[in-house]
C-alpha cells in the first residue's frame, strides 16, 4: 500500500495532481514565510536535521502534509506514519517499541507522523506521551483543528505548535503554473492554454487552499477535449465549471466559526459597517444559522449600544424574530439592516458594566437587607411587620419623583455616558437624584 510520502509510482493519472505536486524540498515549498523564511528557526531545524516534536496546525491545503513530506526527505531518522482514523493504542505501542529498539541498537531516531492527530482520543494521545517525553520518538502531528482544544495539554507542552496560514494568491498562482509546466509530475505532458482570467478565478475561488485549486485545474483539463492542434483550452468558462461554488474555510464548531463571530462583533462595536457586513456575508455564505447570527446581534445591541440608542435593541430583536420565520436567503436583509444600524449608533456599555459590577458584589459581599418601606405589603400581617410603612409614592409628588432610600448603603453601578440618548438619562439623574438621600425614612 502506498504511504502518504512514498515517491514511487506517482506517474500522471495514478494519483491526484495535488498529491503528485507536493514539493520534495523547501526551495519548492509555497508560502509560510513566517516560519520557513531564511533564518527562521523551523527552517534551520529542518536544514540541520534537528527537528523536535511538532504540531502543524492550519486550514486545508496550506501545506501541512507537504511540509511533513519535506521533513521526511531531509531527515536521516526513520520516518513512519500512523493513520489517526484507523490506528489504535496497540498500533502506537508497536511503533514506539520498534523505535525504542532501533535507538538501542543503532542510535537512530524515529519520526512518527500522524495526520489529523486531533482524531486521536485521550487514551491514544496518552499512549504517545511517555515516548515523546523520553525522546524515543519525535512526533510530527498535522491538524486542521485548534490543537489547544483537541490535543491534551501534556502532549502540547512537549511539542512546538506551528500555525500555518492560508496561502496567498501569489503562492497559489505559482503552484498552479508549476503544475501546468511540470512534465514529470504535473500536466506538462499535455498542451494547455491556461488563460489569465481562468487562472485568477481558480486562485480566488481556492481561498488559500492549494489543493482545491489543483483539483479544479485537473478536473477542467482532463474533461476538456483538445482542439485540432492538440491544445486544451482552459478559459474562464472551464474554470467556472470546475469550481461552481467557492469553498471557504469555515467549520461551525472550529476556529473560523469563533474567529469570524469575534471579528463580526468587534466590527459592530467599533462602528465599521463595511467590516461587519463582510463578516456577516462570510458567515451566511458558509451556511451559518442566521438565528445564531441574530442572537449575537441582539447581545451586541444591548451590550455595546445600550441606552445610547435604545432603538438598536428593538431593531435587533426584530431581526431575530424575522430570521426565525423567514429564513434564508431573505433573512440576510433584516440582519444586514440591524448590523448597519448598530454600527452607526452611538455606543455605551454602561448598563452592561453596571450589571456585571452588581453581580460581582452578589458573589463576594454580604447581601444587603431590603429597607422595610420597600418590602411587599400584599399579604396578611405585612403591616404588622412594618412593611411599606413610610413609603413615598413617586407619582404623588411634583415631577413624579421623590427622594427616599432605595438601598441601605449607597452604590454606584450605573455610570451613564454622554453618548446619544444616554446623555438625556444622565442629565435626568443629575437633576432629580444626585445626591441621593440614603437616610432611613421616618
Amino acid at each position: 500500500m502506498q504511504g502518504l510520502f512514498d515517491r514511487d509510482n506517482i506517474a500522471p493519472g495514478s494519483v491526484p495532481l495535488a498529491r503528485r505536486m507536493r514539493p520534495e524540498k523547501l526551495e519548492d515549498y509555497a508560502g509560510q514565510e513566517h516560519i520557513l523564511g531564511e533564518g527562521k528557526i523551523l527552517r534551520r531545524a529542518i536544514d540541520a536535521d534537528r527537528i523536535s516534536s511538532l504540531i502543524l496546525y492550519g486550514p486545508p491545503g496550506c501545506g501541512k502534509n507537504a511540509l511533513a513530506g519535506i521533513i521526511a526527505n531531509r531527515t536521516s531518522a526513520v520516518f513512519t506514519e500512523i493513520n489517526a482514523v484507523l490506528s489504535g493504542v496497540d498500533d502506537i505501542r508497536k511503533v514506539t517499541a520498534e523505535a525504542k529498539e532501533r535507538r538501542s541498537l543503532s542510535g537512530k531516531k524515529t519520526i512518527v507522523f500522524i495526520d489529523e492527530i486531533h482524531r486521536f482520543n485521550k487514551a491514544q494521545q496518552d499512549a504517545l506521551l511517555p515516548d515523546v517525553e523520553n525522546g524515543v520518538i519525535i512526533l510530527v502531528g498535522a491538524t486542521t483543528q485548534n490543537p489547544y482544544f483537541y490535543i491534551n495539554a501534556a502532549l502540547i507542552s512537549r511539542s512546538i505548535v506551528v500555525q500555518l496560514e492560508p496561502l496567498g494568491n501569489t503562492d497559489i498562482k505559482a503552484v498552479v503554473k508549476r503544475a501546468v509546466a511540470d512534465k514529470e509530475k504535473g500536466l506538462g505532458y499535455l498542451r494547455i492554454d491556461l488563460k489569465e482570467d481562468a487562472l485568477e478565478h481558480l486562485v480566488n475561488s481556492a481561498d488559500g487552499d492549494a489543493r482545491s485549486a489543483l483539483n479544479a485545474l485537473e478536473l477542467g483539463v482532463l474533461t476538456s477535449k483538445p482542439d485540432s492542434e492538440g491544445i486544451i483550452l482552459f478559459d474562464l468558462a472551464v474554470a467556472e465549471e470546475s469550481i461552481r461554488r467557492k469553498k471557504i474555510v469555515y467549520d461551525k464548531d472550529g476556529d473560523e466559526h469563533y474567529n469570524t463571530i469575534s471579528a463580526f462583533i468587534k466590527s459592530m462595536r467599533g462602528s465599521d459597517p463595511d467590516a461587519a457586513i463582510y463578516y456577516l456575508a462570510k458567515m451566511l455564505y458558509a451556511g451559518e444559522d442566521p438565528r445564531f447570527i441574530a442572537r449575537r446581534i441582539v447581545i451586541c445591541a444591548a451590550e455595546d449600544v445600550g441606552n445610547a440608542d435604545p432603538q438598536a435593541l428593538i431593531l435587533a430583536n426584530a431581526a431575530l424574530s424575522v430570521s426565525e420565520f423567514v429564513g434564508m436567503p431573505e433573512a440576510r436583509i433584516p440582519l444586514a439592516q440591524a448590523v448597519v444600524y448598530i454600527c452607526c449608533a452611538p455606543k455605551s456599555n454602561s448598563s452592561y458594566a453596571a450589571i456585571d459590577a452588581a453581580m460581582a458584589e452578589m458573589e463576594k459581599k454580604k447581601t444587603l437587607e431590603i429597607p422595610r418601606h420597600l418590602r411587599s405589603t400584599g399579604y396578611s400581617g405585612a403591616k404588622q411587620l412594618g412593611h411599606g410603612e413610610g413609603y413615598k409614592y413617586a407619582h404623588d409628588h411634583e415631577g413624579h419623583f421623590v427622594k427616599q432610600q432605595y438601598i441601605p448603603q449607597a452604590r454606584a453601578y450605573y455610570k451613564p455616558t454622554t453618548q446619544g440618548y444616554e446623555a438625556k438619562m444622565k442629565a435626568y439623574l443629575e437633576t432629580v437624584n444626585k445626591p441621593v438621600d440614603n437616610t432611613p425614612n421616618t
